[in-house]
């Protein structure tokens, strides 16, 4: 079974591509992970494509496009693939659906995890780290996961520790806003992509909103 998944930046879309994966068993593909595998083992598309990142520039679609498909024909994807990260805007997505059809790749599905953009920015801005285990889950803004009060004082709703803190990138509302404006943009955005896919492939719509628990048990319904 081959997906593509989107989602906001603090919708959880990461949360549910590993719930898919693991239920399938099928490998969660990122982009980035793609990127840095090729330039470490110094492959022809590697070496280009690092010029361009060692310059602080995007990577053309020419050079990423192929990478991606390389990555979906090796063999821990026969049995099907999630790729995630990619396209993120209509150019991509036209580029990315021609070059599966041309090597006969189907995309069988493509999920999209909902989520309104205040929402969306809440959550992200809600994050707290436990300075005892950073995988402890804490956020201000979702009620299952809220920290615990305890004498006034705010602390790890897993182990009760205190001093939560908040990553600094999580409450850089400029940065945030940079990154949703190219997600819910759709003329050219990611949400451009999203319904280019729409109109051509099966679509899962799941809502980001409920739990964790509740938005996977939703979303593994919907799939075969």
């Amino acid at each position: 079974m081959n997906i593509l998944i989107f989602g906001p930046n603090g919708s959880g879309k990461g949360t549910q591509g590993g719930v898919v994966q693991g239920e399938y068993g099928i490998p969660l593909i990122e982009t980035g992970v793609i990127f840095r595998t090729n330039i470490k083992g110094g492959t022809e598309l590697g070496k280009k494509a690092s010029v361009y990142i060692n310059k602080g520039d995007l990577v053309p679609d020419e050079i990423t496009i192929p990478m991606i498909i390389n990555r979906l024909q090796e063999a821990d994807c026969k049995k099907g693939w999630m790729l995630d990260g990619f396209p993120r805007n209509i150019t991509q997505a036209e580029a990315l659906d021609k070059a599966l059809k041309e090597r006969g790749i189907t995309l069988d599905y493509v999920i999209e995890i909902v989520l309104d953009r205040q929402t969306s920015k809440n959550r992200i801005m809600g994050r707290r780290l436990c300075p005892k285990d950073n995988n402890h889950p804490n956020n201000i803004h979702i009620d299952a996961i809220k920290p615990d009060m305890v004498n006034g004082k705010m602390v790890c709703r897993v182990c009760g520790a205190e001093n939560l803190t908040a990553r600094s990138d999580d409450q850089d509302e400029a940065a945030i806003d940079k990154r949703h404006d190219i997600y819910y943009d759709t003329k050219t955005g990611t949400m451009s992509a999203v319904n280019y896919f729409r109109a051509i492939s099966k679509m899962i719509e799941v809502d980001g909103g409920p739990s964790v628990g509740e938005v996977s048990k939703r979303l593994l319904a919907k799939l075969p």
